[in-house]
């Protein structure tokens, strides 16, 4: 089961007890708990959002929301829980990132980060936008995983995915759960938005045998398949 509680202080939130999101599978299943590590989200942050919605894909909002209609699963290509988070946790993007810079400030993030034991933390609200993907933001939960090519994803990784996006399904209505190499595959489909033709990286994570186990576990869940 999924369980939400508050990382700061390692004390239960003010909603009370730990709150059940999802069962796994079924009663006998491992117990799994997602913690808050928030990243920041100033006013700074909130403007340099609605300024990336407006300028990659039209959304002119007064609010930096977003209608999740897929799961993006990334890795961080840090094998340490701190670092990785530092490394979203800042407003603006970093002086050593210029290969995206010049598609804005906002500094990349993701809604989810999951440490190589397992656990999840989330780092902002489901419906916010995170900059995480290219030309998708807008219906994207991001999902970021602890490791890379140097460091695989482990097994506890893969579970502990299966877990957040069976709860996610269950909130919204996901129809596509990707990695985020295949992120230029959605091209020309209806939920592609970026206005940006010359924005687009060559992404290898969360690599292949990652995603083939993640989609083997969610062969129920009837989601679509990636556009070839």
């Amino acid at each position: 089961m999924i369980f939400r509680c508050n990382i700061n202080n390692m004390r239960i939130g003010p909603c009370g007890a730990l709150v059940v999101l999802v069962a796994l599978l079924g009663c006998s299943g491992p117990t799994y708990r997602v913690f808050d590590k928030r990243v920041k989200f100033d006013e700074e942050r909130k403007q340099l959002t609605l300024e990336y919605l407006a300028s990659h894909y039209g959304l002119v909002q007064d609010e930096p929301t977003i209608d999740p209609r897929m799961v993006v699963l990334h890795w961080t290509a840090i094998p340490d829980l701190e670092r990785s988070y530092d490394a979203m946790n800042p407003v603006r993007l970093p002086g050593s990132r210029e290969g995206i810079a010049a598609a804005g400030a906002l500094n990349v993030s993701a809604h989810y980060l999951i440490d190589r034991d397992g656990t999840i933390f989330r780092q902002l609200p489901d419906t916010i936008m995170a900059r995480h993907v290219i030309g998708l933001n807008h219906c994207a939960i991001g999902v970021e995983n602890v490791g890379g090519a140097k460091a695989p994803l482990t097994k506890a990784q893969v579970k502990a995915n299966e877990a957040l996006v069976r709860h996610l399904k269950r909130k919204y209505p996901i129809d596509y759960v990707i990695g985020h190499y295949e992120y230029t595959a959605f091209e020309g489909h209806e939920l592609w938005l970026e206005k940006d033709e010359g924005y687009r990286t060559q992404k290898t994570d969360p690599g292949e045998g990652f995603m083939k186990k993640i989609r083997k576990r969610l062969t129920d869940l009837d989601l679509k398949e990636v556009p070839q």
